[in-house]
């Protein structure tokens, strides 16, 4: 990497950092037209800062004596980054941290907000109209809406795609669509605590997959961090007062789904320059083509309505505005949880995905007063403990 060091007149360009295993960085004979360093910065032996990667000069102010009014200013300033970065680098305490952290704080505050958002209008839909194959549908059909709709006033910038890009999304998708009908139709049967808490086992089904199919390896925690997920979801199944064999086996199904979602889109999208917000919108409209023809062959256009007509009755028109809202937010909780990717470690988006999850179990417990055992709290917080526990193994 070349750097331009300006003083003057002059300008003078050079190369001329050289990282050794045995010596600090040191300046190489290009450089001896500069001035010479002032003696406060010769008496320092080291600058206290350890290099694990290549870092070179951004700019250097200050040369020589240029201003004399206080000592200080004689000293050089350096700015450097490393060799697979493009800023300066910045101190933890700098403005531009602060500034990250607080917008994946804002990241992480709207994702859980809008995802207890959505479960809660999601079974109320599912309550009064039990068509969870048409909920699951209406769900990316409003999401490919409101996406189309933002490239084309240019809200949001449009992606480029190629063939190669769908062809590598379609497994993706498959499982995404899968995953996504499987928790809809579990919450159609059991409370939504009771599917969100066999849903933290997921991890368990990721390192199995992982491990049995594609010939992985993990650390020794992160195999026994899956005994607090395994029997936390088993105590919590064996003492639910309102068990169902279907809500349970959608919520594994979902599990398993989105564990080959994961892979999938590991795998295939290495390389891809679709940001994460453009990536879960083509995500959608794919997944949206996927479902909609089986949405009408298992369920189909005379039982809506028939169910629709029902629901009507019973709770009156607000009925299409919770329709309308839990599309909407399934939608707006996914795209900033992808776009919170862009931004964070796969490690801290676990974290994350875990504090969700209490958010939304605890949520709903009390908004719509799902009566629950000690020993079924108990085994629910097993669970999510062994999850954050396999979250801190995989690291």
């Amino acid at each position: 990497m070349i750097s331009t060091v300006k003083q003057s007149a002059f300008t003078i360009n050079g190369c001329d950092f050289i990282r050794s295993k045995s010596q600090s960085l040191t300046f190489s004979h290009r450089f001896s037209l500069l001035p010479p360093l002032p003696a406060a910065m010769k008496s320092r032996r080291s600058s206290g800062v350890s290099f694990t990667k290549p870092i070179y000069v951004s700019s250097v102010e200050n040369f020589g004596g240029l201003k004399k009014e206080r000592s200080n200013d004689n000293l050089v300033k350096v700015k450097a980054y490393e060799a697979d970065r493009v800023d300066p680098i910045e101190g933890p305490d700098s403005k531009t941290e602060v500034a990250r952290r607080l917008k994946i704080g804002v990241y992480f505050a709207t994702w859980w907000f809008l995802n207890v958002i959505f479960n809660i209008y999601n079974k109320k839909v599912l309550n009064a109209f039990p068509f969870p194959w048409l909920t699951s549908t209406l769900s990316l059909a409003a999401g490919s809406l409101i996406m189309l709709m933002s490239w084309t006033l240019r809200i949001a910038e449009t992606p480029k795609t190629d063939l190669e890009f769908w062809k590598t999304l379609l497994p993706v998708a498959v499982a995404h669509t899968i995953g996504h009908v499987a928790a809809t139709v579990s919450m159609s049967k059991v409370a939504v605590s009771f599917t969100h808490i066999i849903k933290s086992g997921e991890p368990a089904f990721s390192v199995l997959v992982s491990r049995f199919l594609l010939g992985e390896t993990f650390p020794t925690a992160v195999y026994l961090s899956l005994i607090p997920i395994i029997g936390g979801c088993g105590l919590s199944a064996l003492t639910e007062l309102n068990f169902n064999w279907i809500g349970f086996a959608g919520a594994m199904i979902s599990n398993v789904a989105f564990v080959f979602r994961n892979i999938f889109s590991k795998r295939g999208m290495k390389g891809k320059s679709v940001s994460g917000m453009n990536y879960y919108a083509c995500l959608s409209m794919l997944s949206l083509l996927l479902l909609t023809p089986f949405a009408i062959a298992v369920e189909g256009p005379q039982m809506w309505a028939l169910g629709f007509e029902k629901a009507v009755s019973q709770i009156g028109p607000q009925i299409v505005w919770w329709m309308a809202a839990q599309s909407v937010f399934y939608h707006l909780y996914n795209q900033v949880s992808y776009m919170s990717l862009d931004e964070i470690s796969p490690l801290t988006f676990s974290i994350g995905n875990t504090m969700k999850r209490i958010s939304v179990i605890v949520s709903s417990i009390i908004i719509f007063r799902t009566p629950v055992q000690p020993i079924n709290a108990l085994g629910a917080a097993i669970a999510i403990l062994g999850t954050f526990l396999y979250s801190q193994a995989k690291q």
